[in-house]
This record gives structure tokens, C-alpha cells and sequence, in this order.
């Protein structure tokens, strides 16, 4: 999320999250995870949404007058194809299903649908409250809001179909930001935290977390808004990439099972 909006007080409200965040986080140890590989990652891009896709990733970015969805090549970062999306829209998630990418924006109800091979506009969506996060599980496309909420939509008429809350413990986990579909688990970047959270799609609870810290230190990024966001699944290879807000680096990591014996840290593989 959002920029702009809070430009003039946004190190008093990052301090607030991180303090809010501190109540939201596992008191148990998190997934264990093993850094694969690092590929460049354009610095610039307000990281929003993410997805993996025939040997590429989609990419979309933030900000008003900024926000656009691209085609990226994983190996070098560079950008393939981009469209942008015209003001006064604040660009967010992005899926695809079929031949076409959809996306949403944060607080104008708008969600767009173009075709998936060249960006071009095909046709348009409305939803009531904010547009976050998207991502699919095969049947249903999956949107976050800012809340604990999650959405089902049909994928062909876009309407709402049911929702399920996300909670650890008995707690609502707010907040939801970027999504993805892995292995049967909807993985969610909460939004100035640190941290993705495992969730079971039959009932919104949290299975596990995955802490992204090290990451944040290691994409070089300085910025306040600099947070992880981006989660891409590369099913045919079972390939897990990450990234963050303004990060000059993508991740591609190894996510043990929730039930494996965590070690004492992440680690690096020679």
C-alpha cells in the first residue's frame, strides 16, 4: 500500500505498524527458508502485485500517475511489456486466468481486465471497498482488501461469490497485501511487516509464517515504504520468488513445510 496519501507523517504511521505488527506476528518459531538465487529487480517499481507465468513474471506497480502492469524477464529484470494505467487510478493486484490479466486499484472500485499477450484493454469491473491484493486457485480469483477478509470471485463474471477471515490464534490478521496460490495455501504479505502468512483457503487460519527480515536488509532498500510485497509460484518447477516495494533485487527462495523442524536461521545455499 499506498504512498502519497500519508507522505508527510508515513515514519509515525511505519512506527505504529511495526508496534501493531509485533502483536500479529507468531510467537512461534517461522518457516524455515533457504535463499536459491538473486535476480535484479527494477529499484524504481512500487512493487503491488506479482505472478510467474510461461517463463516470465507480471508484474504490477503503484502510485498515482505511476501504476502500470508489466512483463518482465526473470533472469535480467528487464521490462518486456508494459501498459500503464491512467490517472487518477492507484494500480495494485494483478492475476491472470486464461488468456487475460485482471487488475484492481486501491480506493476508485475499478478493476480492469486485458488480454494477456499484449496488455491491450478488453474490458472493465466494479467492486465495493478497497482493491489490494490478487492471485488464483484453479477455480476462484482470490482478492484482498486491507482487512482480515479474503474474496472469492468467479473468474468469468468477476461478482463475488463468498469470503473467509484470516486469524492465528483466534485474532483477525489484517492488512492482507499481496497474494499468491501455492500448493493448496493462499501465501499473503501483510503490509509493514516482515512477514507472509500460510493460510488455509477451507477456513481463513493462519498454518504458518514465513519472516522475509534478512531479505529486507539484503535488497538494499531504503525507503520507508521499501516492504516486502511480491509473491510469484512457478509451479512447473517449484520455484518460489519474492520481492519488496522499491527492492533492486528478486528472490528466489526454498520454503520447508509448515510441519518441518525449523533451523536456527535462514541460510544462504553455496
Amino acid at each position: 500500500m499506498k504512498t502519497h496519501f500519508w507522505r508527510g507523517q508515513r515514519r509515525w504511521i511505519a512506527l505504529w505498524l511495526t508496534l501493531l505488527a509485533c502483536f500479529a506476528v507468531p510467537a512461534q518459531a517461522d518457516t524455515p527458508w533457504t535463499l536459491i538465487r538473486t535476480y535484479p529487480h527494477d529499484p524504481s517499481a512500487f512493487t503491488q502485485g506479482l505472478f510467474f507465468h510461461e517463463g516470465a513474471l507480471y508484474e504490477s506497480t503503484g502510485l498515482e500517475g505511476r501504476s502500470e502492469i508489466r512483463k518482465v524477464a526473470l533472469k535480467s529484470g528487464k521490462v518486456i511489456e508494459r501498459r500503464a494505467i491512467p490517472r487518477p487510478y492507484f494500480g495494485e493486484g494483478i492475476v491472470n486466468w486464461k488468456d487475460r490479466l485482471i487488475s484492481v486499484t486501491w480506493r476508485h472500485r475499478q478493476g480492469f481486465v486485458w488480454n494477456l499477450k499484449d496488455f491491450s484493454p478488453v474490458s472493465r469491473f466494479r467492486y465495493e471497498g478497497e482493491g489490494w491484493g490478487l492471485t488464483q486457485d484453479g477455480r476462484n480469483i482470490i482478492m484482498s482488501d486491507g482487512t482480515a477478509q479474503l474474496r472469492f470471485l468467479d473468474p468469468e463474471t468477476l461478482a463475488e461469490t463468498r469470503r473467509i477471515t484470516v486469524s492465528f490464534n483466534g485474532r483477525p490478521v489484517d492488512r492482507l497485501n499481496e497474494l499468491e496460490y501455492v500448493k493448496g495455501e493462499i501465501w499473503a504479505n501483510i503490509w509493514y511487516d516482515s512477514h507472509i502468512a500460510r493460510i488455509d483457503p477451507a477456513n481463513g487460519n493462519v498454518i504458518d509464517w514465513i519472516d522475509l527480515a534478512p531479505l529486507l536488509k539484503a535488497s538494499g532498500a531504503t525507503d520507508d515504504e521499501a516492504v516486502a510485497n511480491g509473491i510469484a509460484y512457478d509451479e512447473k518447477t517449484d520455484r518460489i520468488f519474492v520481492t519488496g516495494k522499491y527492492w533492486s533485487k528478486l528472490f528466489e527462495i526454498q520454503v520447508q513445510p509448515a510441519d518441518a523442524a525449523p533451523p536456527s536461521s535462514p541460510q544462504q545455499r553455496e
